[in-house]
């Protein structure tokens, strides 16, 4: 059977709030995170051509980046062979417009839409559950890329919780070129040991922009203060972010280095890019809309 070539893009992930509850007992820590994806702005694609021999492809502006060791695309594919020998599969070429270790979940987004990808050429291989169990094998980070849309990682941050009513968010998100490693910061962060079951954070209402804006008030990044520490490129991007007329929230993503501002409304989100990027065309600069 000839089948035609299939497409997914891979949004990055931005985590709004990162709060660290504690570190277990296992070495990793236990996470509370409100996510949301960006548009087709910030996303890799990824293309499968299923009647072509098995293959990973890698172009894009970002590709360069790569460290040359093994793709989570690739990693993707071998779990779900794990899972099912005879899956079908084909030539994946990946199209990089993502910066690399940059807190925004481009790896995991990646496999994620490897793992959708697979699920749409083999609609044969039901059960949704088996495909996340999957998604859980490969990274903490994969299981809330599989449906990119606004959500809560608790735990170790494979457990996700979609948020059914969330706003639109128009956002600008800025990459100093300069990598850093999630590792190393959650290594700097010397959190306190968790202590009995971890603590269960309330999640209010999150209809409106507004919501969010004031949700966020209370919900930090906790890895902000020690990335910043690691790479003080963070301060200079949260600095031009904090001066950006029109800047609601001004934080850093993940593990960083992507920071990110919510602005009001697309056309202050585009002004604020263009500008941005004008002054540092070094940096890598997207206005898109987060949801």
């Amino acid at each position: 059977m000839v089948h035609r070539s299939l497409t997914e893009l891979a949004p990055a992930k931005v985590n709004l709030s990162l709060q660290v509850l504690g570190r277990r007992c296992d070495g990793y820590h236990e996470l509370d995170s409100l996510v949301a994806f960006a548009g087709h702005e910030a996303s890799d694609r990824l293309t499968l051509v299923g009647d072509a021999p098995d293959g990973l492809a890698v172009s894009g502006l970002t590709s360069v980046q790569l460290d040359g060791g093994r793709n989570l695309v690739s990693i993707a594919i071998e779990a779900a062979r794990r899972q099912w020998p005879h899956v079908r599969a084909g030539r994946f070429e990946l199209e990089k417009r993502l910066p690399v270790a940059a807190g925004i979940g481009g790896g995991s987004s990646d496999a994620a839409a490897a793992i959708r990808l697979l699920q749409r050429l083999n609609p044969e291989i039901a059960g949704d559950l088996v495909w996340a169990e999957i998604a859980k094998s490969i990274g903490a980070d994969v299981p809330v890329c599989l449906e990119p849309v606004a959500g809560r990682m608790t735990g170790i941050g494979a457990e996700v919780e979609r948020l059914a009513a969330f706003p639109r968010l128009d956002a600008i998100l800025v990459n100093p070129g300069v990598p850093l490693a999630t590792a190393a910061v959650f290594k700097a962060l010397d959190a306190r040991a968790v202590d009995g079951p971890p603590r269960r954070l309330v999640l209010p209402q999150l209809a409106t922009a507004d919501d969010v804006i004031e949700a966020l008030a209370s919900r930090p990044n906790d890895l902000q203060r020690v990335a910043v520490a690691l790479c003080p490129a963070v301060a200079d991007v949260l600095g031009v972010l904090a001066r950006m007329e029109g800047a609601q929230v001004v934080r850093m993503s993940g593990s960083g280095p992507t920071c990110f501002a919510l602005v009001d409304g697309a056309d202050a989100a585009r002004r604020g890019a263009n500008r941005i990027a004008a002054a540092h065309p070094d940096w890598w600069v997207v206005a898109t809309t987060l949801g």
